[in-house]
């Protein structure tokens, strides 16, 4: 997830309050407003709705549609808010070094969270250097971040996203929580592609639905571009037919 803000300050907070500090975050408005340019909002459903803003409050999203008029949805019903920008030059395919490289399990990643990573990793099967990657372009490494699209924690999990998978809104802050959920959620991307990385990160930044839409990598911008990004950390650079 592209763009994030700082939760209130976690070395501070006690575990009660780091809990519901997401609930505060979206119930002050505390600048969780998207910019005024064209985003797709993808439903739980797979439904797709164009929007030129879009603005959290409390657990609902209110939505600017195109041409006027005004729209309310449950977070809990948005799976993902993508920049609505094409760029079908952008390929993205297979990488020969994948398969060995995301089948080490032997090595710690040397970054912050990374024996937790690592536990995420093998607990549930996923190369922890992949979730690594993947925290690392979602969050920085920071169990605060914030999008400004509702995403919260290390691995920017949609409120909806972690519902999925067992988690409450107020437990996206803690990194334990956030890391099972969306390595679990990985793990459920790697059998739903079959193992196809590039489909994978897809469907992880644009959600599966996205991916199905389209038959293979969405030519959203911001996915294109968010997989090549993971493919950098992981040490492969650009990746291209």
């Amino acid at each position: 997830m592209i763009g994030f803000i700082r939760a209130p300050n976690l070395q501070i907070l006690g575990m009660t309050t780091l809990r519901s500090s997401l609930t505060i975050f979206l119930t002050l408005g505390l600048g969780v407003v998207a910019p005024a340019r064209s985003e797709l909002v993808i439903m739980r459903s797979g439904h797709v709705i164009k929007v030129d803003g879009f603005e959290i409050v409390s657990d609902h999203v209110h939505l600017d549609l195109p041409g006027g008029g005004l729209m309310s949805v449950s977070l809990l019903q948005i799976d993902r808010v993508i920049e609505d920008e094409i760029e079908s030059e952008i390929k993205i395919v297979g990488d020969p070094r994948l398969e060995a490289l995301l089948e080490d399990f032997d090595t710690i990643p040397d970054t912050p969270y990374g024996a937790m990573i690592y536990q995420a990793g093998l607990r549930h099967a996923v190369s922890p250097r992949l979730v690594a990657a993947v925290v690392k372009v979602e969050s920085g490494y920071r169990a605060d971040a914030v999008s400004p699209k509702g995403a919260a924690g290390l691995l920017q999990l949609m409120p909806a996203t972690g519902k999925r998978f067992g988690l409450a809104m107020d437990e996206l802050f803690d990194p334990g929580l956030n890391l099972d959920a969306g390595v679990r959620y990985l793990k459920w991307l790697t059998k739903h592609f079959s193992g196809n990385l590039p489909l994978i990160l897809a469907g992880y930044n644009a959600g599966e639905a996205s991916v199905k839409r389209f038959g293979g990598v969405p030519p959203y911008r911001e996915t294109r571009q968010y997989i090549q990004r993971v493919y950098a950390e992981l040490g492969l650079g650009e990746s291209s037919e």
